[in-house]
């Protein structure tokens, strides 16, 4: 019985000593898996270049309709229908409002029946001097019937064509008491309501396009002669994102403000999305000055650290950070000053979570 016992015993030592073991085993194999370097980091990477650029500047401009009007009616009467609130958007030819016409309806009427009374007239005097003529040609009458014949036809003549100038004055008044908007736009302001009496002239609404946009930008002197009309500039309009707009040049003021030694500039820019509003506040960049060769990377490649600024280079597969000095912006990109040449690739997506000497790989220039 003790030898069963014994042997009982030894067995069970030795299955406890092969599962701690296997437990260790795993336990080392697991270490090492851990141990492993994370995967690579997927990231899309762009070329350094080397390029002529002009110097810049950026000056603060108010944004304004390129053209806003006053619609005023070409005629007087009471307003019997009113069609649009500030606010709307409206297209071109779009009935603003309606003014009564019911007496110049009735004078129409009334100048057409004379216009019949004259035609009717004209017809006897036009039967009248073909009999006198035809008497005329065998001398069978006297010269004066005739005369007063002609001119008694040629009187009705010209008192049908002042009939008719009439008639077109009233039918005009009439098309013209429905006023239509001149241009496609924003209507910002309304003059009148139904059963108001608007005058010739009266103001109806005011009508904004913000199709484009013109901004004023003060110049400083200093920088006019670098500044050409049709000249390209960037427009940024932070309260609607950082993202630049192309524009233009459309006009060089020659009135310059002497006290501060600045000219005014205006620029146009399509706004056909109507984002921007008028009166906002717009960064204009020129280019001034003479060329000259700078590297430029993409703005999105520059990670700031603090008050250093680098980017991720790529090096055997792995990200290297190199510090950099941005000595200007054009347009997309960043001008810089560092230790990188023409043709290094830099990373421009998936920087922002890049440690040095990581892994990367590139899924896309």
């Amino acid at each position: 019985m003790h030898l069963f016992y014994r042997f009982f015993i030894r067995t069970l030592i030795c299955l406890s000593l092969s599962i701690l073991a296997g437990v260790n085993f795993t336990s080392f194999s697991l270490a090492q898996e851990n141990k492993k370097a994370p995967p690579a980091v997927p990231v899309k990477t762009a070329p350094v270049v080397k390029k002529a650029v002009s110097d810049q500047i950026s000056l603060i401009g108010t944004t304004k309709s390129v053209r806003e009007s006053v619609v005023a009616s070409e005629v007087s009467g009471l307003v019997e229908a009113f069609y649009v609130k500030a606010g709307d958007f409206i297209t071109k030819g779009t009935s603003l409002a309606v003014l009564g016409s019911t007496g110049v309806q009735l004078r129409l009427k009334g100048t057409m029946a004379v216009r019949a009374g004259i035609q009717a007239r004209r017809v006897l005097a036009k039967k009248e001097l073909q009999r006198v003529s035809n008497l005329k040609s065998t001398n069978s009458v006297a010269a004066k019937q005739y005369d007063e014949a002609f001119y008694n036809h040629s009187a009705l003549e010209q008192e049908l064509l002042k009939i008719e100038a009439d008639i077109e004055q009233l039918e005009y008044e009439i098309s013209k008491k429905d006023v239509k908007a001149p241009f496609s736009g924003f209507v910002a302001e309304e003059h009148t309501q139904v059963g108001e009496w608007v005058h010739t002239g009266g103001p109806i609404v005011t009508l904004v396009d913000m199709s484009r946009i013109l901004i004023t930008a003060d110049v400083p002197e200093t920088y006019m002669v670098g500044i050409k009309s049709k000249s390209r500039v960037l427009v940024t309009i932070n309260s609607l994102g950082i993202t630049p707009r192309s524009a233009s040049v459309s006009t060089i003021l020659p009135n310059g403000e002497s006290n501060a030694r600045t000219f005014p500039v205006h620029i146009e820019l399509s706004n056909s999305d109507f984002k921007i509003k008028s009166g906002m506040a717009a960064a204009v960049t020129f280019s001034v000055g003479e060329k000259r060769t700078v590297k430029l990377l993409p703005k999105d490649a520059i990670v700031t650290s603090g008050n250093q600024r680098m980017v991720f280079a790529i090096n055997d597969g792995k990200a290297v950070p190199v510090p950099v000095k941005v000595i200007g912006y054009y347009e997309s990109d960043a001008a810089i000053e560092g230790a990188l040449e023409h043709g290094a690739q830099v990373v421009v997506r998936g920087n922002e979570r890049l440690r040095p000497g990581q892994a990367v790989k590139v899924t896309a220039p």
